[in-house]
């Protein structure tokens, strides 16, 4: 008995010296960088950044960049980003207005371009893990960012205020080595499919554009941003996010499941809580949820449509 609790503590003690081998080993290593293989037709890209373009990357930004990387004076300067799970935390998101040292002034429409779709800047560094990536975003609606982000809007003009650099925990160095990599650079042109292709529009919207899958699934850490719907708990929620005040907010299950989905909804409530944030059942849907109000009408009935067509998913939001 007692040489078969040695072997038992022996066994255990080799354990914890691996697991310490190898937390040391991501500890110091930390985030990798990763080659700059920008295509040349890319690196060399011009935008032009005529005013539809920058009408539609406002519209964009609404959705997508503004809320992350709005300072409290309304400029993009980034602020401290309280909702970030503590895991990752203490986190920042930088300035993006068009200042040449602090914000991205000196970034080439190629570097853009390949960053959003890639998350990789030309240093090699990579993007944080809250940090978005596009790599199904059609090439017109990432001309239009960028054309919105040369524009003129005061929001976005040159402002030296930076955070600190973020400081990456074990978790961070563990996730970024083995769990959450750059997508794959697109091998072709993708376009913003036909509009009257309901559901397709619906899915281009949803999976390549807004990314809602992002929050109404189960788990970060195990999403396919080049196949969406290979994502964990596709569109059922669960994932555990944070408002400001730092409590938990489960995200919902947007699936067409009629017990712990939206299956009951009807067509317009959808339009109301998505443009909104009117909850069916009374009062508000609360952040980390807010009001998508530059979608069009058509943009989320789309969406409906093409939520109609994932698979339900039975998980009751707690």
């Amino acid at each position: 008995m007692k040489r078969f609790l040695k072997i038992i503590l022996y066994a255990l003690l080799f354990a914890g010296i691996l697991i310490a081998a190898a937390a040391a080993y991501f500890y110091f290593k930390g985030v990798p960088t990763y080659p700059y293989d920008i295509p040349q037709d890319v690196a060399s890209l011009q935008v032009k950044p005529d005013s539809m373009r920058i009408a539609r990357g406002a519209k964009i930004a609404t959705l997508l960049c503004n809320e992350c990387h709005r300072g409290e004076d309304g400029k993009l300067t980034g602020r401290f980003m309280p909702d970030i799970p503590s895991e990752l935390a203490p986190a920042y998101s930088l300035n993006i207005t068009q200042d040449q040292t602090h914000g991205i002034g000196n970034w080439s429409d190629g570097e853009i371009y390949y960053f959003l779709r890639t998350g990789i800047r030309k240093d090699g560094s990579w993007a944080p893990p809250f940090m978005p990536k596009f790599p199904l975003m059609a090439d017109e609606d990432l001309y239009a960012v960028i054309a919105w982000l040369r524009s003129n809007d005061p929001a976005l003009a040159a402002d030296a205020r930076e955070f600190p650099p973020n400081k990456w925990n074990l978790l961070v160095k563990f996730l970024a080595n083995v769990a959450i990599f750059p997508p794959a650079y697109p091998e072709k042109t993708i376009t913003i499919p036909d509009t009257t292709d309901q559901v397709a529009f619906g899915k281009y919207v949803a999976d390549g554009l807004c990314a809602c899958y992002g929050c109404h699934s189960a788990d970060f850490t195990k999403q396919d941003p080049i196949h969406p719907e290979k994502s964990l708990g596709f569109y059922g929620g669960g994932n555990p996010m944070l408002n400001y005040e730092g409590e938990l907010v489960p995200s919902a299950n947007i699936t067409m499941d009629k017990e712990t989905g939206i299956g009951n909804w009807s067509e317009q409530a959808f339009i109301d809580a998505v443009k909104f944030c009117k909850n069916p059942r009374g009062g508000l849907l609360k952040y980390p949820m807010f009001p998508h109000t530059t979608l069009s009408d058509q943009e989320v009935k789309a969406i409906w449509a093409y939520l109609k067509t994932v698979p339900t998913i039975k998980n009751e939001r707690k």
